[in-house]
């Protein structure tokens, strides 16, 4: 099985920054995509960018052009890197691995912008 520790999140005000962190421990052999999801208050969990083991990216567009993601595939670990952060940003932040046809989540981390 695979373990998922995230990291990196707070509160903040508009405008500042934060990076989240999740490292993949255990059987991390088959590891494909990785990826971060958020669930605001009231709202269903969606995703907020993803990272193939290629490189390529996906991101909701709300993100887009504020939020980085990376990987660093030596040490299974994803990472995202919020700038300009948003009271709209708010909300639990969950790290996501994909491992051949196993799904595995993290427990989440919350993530909070004030005006």
């Amino acid at each position: 099985q695979v373990q998922l520790e995230e990291s990196g999140g707070g509160s903040v005000r508009a405008g500042e920054s934060l990076r989240l962190s999740c490292l993949a421990s255990g059987s991390t052999f088959g590891i494909n995509t990785m990826g971060w999801y958020r669930q605001a208050p009231g709202k269903e969990r969606d995703l907020v960018a993803r990272i193939s083991s290629g490189g390529s990216t996906n991101y909701a567009d709300s993100v887009k052009g504020r939020f980085t993601i990376s990987r660093d595939n030596a040490k299974n670990t994803v990472y995202l890197q919020m700038n300009s952060l948003k009271p709209e940003d708010t909300g639990v932040y969950y790290c996501n691995v994909r491992q051949v046809v196993l799904d595995y989540w993290g427990q989440g981390t919350q993530v909070t912008v004030s005006s």
